[in-house]
């Protein structure tokens, strides 16, 4: 499976998420590893509010692999925190940032993160104060790169105005029916058009390939905001019968497609897959060698309800 630039160094174009192995087995979390392993995914997303509870999917997921000091190098460990769902809010405190790495470290049986995520905006940040967290964090060994979540450009520029490290990736809501985050860039100035508004501050994948921010796309199946996926629904005909056709000329699966479509941007993406089908797993990774013509993803654009003015 292809590599793009992640940080200082390359990383998959299709990384593993494991919000949903709470509920399965030892023998079900390692087969799921191994067959991303065996499909080139060596990247592994956390975080600690996954699972229902903190640190749930991260525990389980060292629990059911024992993973070895040498089988622990040869990964990459992302999780995130900021989200405080007990309290429903955001907290990214000097505090906190520190509390809940030392329960990732514990959780993940690991002395080191690969990155860490801040997730989801906090209204109330104080960039001094993640700044400190970071710097401590890097120092003691405990996390090697940082980056945000779901975060716009300015965002990004006021924690840059204290945080010294490289922010290496957003992670992005991105899928063919989903991606205001292109689309609105396509309609720029059309008045009266849902699709020009403006939802994340201004161009924030220009911003993020200007910045070499990588962008993680998450749920890259779903048809919006948490509303089921679009793959196999009666409600997407149009658009699936464009990805059947697609797949019948790749000899691929309606998956791989749907993950070509995204690691087909210049922007050089990784796809943040949620699902815990191994299958599904093999699927999406041999979608991101497949190449989308220029006419094959505009026309998966347009099917997929977009204007191409």
């Amino acid at each position: 499976m292809k590599t793009i630039p992640f940080g200082t160094g390359t990383a998959p174009a299709v990384i593993a998420g494991m919000m949903r192995i709470p509920d399965k087995t030892d023998a079900e979390v390692r087969e799921l590893y191994d067959t991303a392993r065996s499909s080139g995914i060596d990247f592994f997303d956390h975080a600690d509010i996954y699972g229902g509870a903190m640190h749930v999917c991260e525990d389980r997921f060292a629990a059911a692999l024992q993973l070895s000091s040498a089988e622990r190098e040869e990964i990459v460990l992302q999780t995130k925190c900021g989200i405080v769902p007990s309290q429903q809010m955001f907290d990214f405190s000097y505090e906190h940032i520190m509390n809940q790495v030392d329960g990732s470290l514990k959780a993940l049986r690991t002395s080191y993160i690969d990155v860490l995520l801040l997730h989801r905006p906090d209204a109330l940040v104080e960039p001094d104060e993640v700044a400190r967290a970071f710097d401590e964090l890097q120092t003691a060994g405990k996390v090697r790169a940082f980056g945000v979540s779901n975060h716009t450009p300015r965002q990004i520029d006021l924690l840059r105005t204290a945080v010294t490290q490289p922010l290496v990736a957003n992670q992005l809501q991105l899928s063919i029916t989903h991606s205001p985050i292109i689309a609105q860039g396509l309609a720029a100035n059309m008045a009266g058009e849902e699709q020009s508004v403006v939802r994340d501050g201004g161009g924030i994948v220009e911003y993020c390939r200007i910045n070499g921010i990588t962008v993680q796309a998450w749920s890259p199946y779903q048809a919006g905001f948490f509303d089921g996926v679009f793959l196999g629904n009666p409600d997407y005909a149009e658009l699936n019968a464009v990805i059947d056709r697609l797949a019948a000329k790749y000899g691929a699966t309606p998956t791989a497609i749907a993950t070509a479509w995204i690691t087909r941007h210049p922007a050089h993406m990784q796809v943040v897959l949620g699902t815990t089908t191994p299958q599904r797993v093999a699927d999406a990774a041999a979608g991101a060698d497949i190449e989308l013509t220029r006419a094959e993803w505009y026309e998966l654009f347009r099917i997929g309800g977009h204007i191409v003015p």
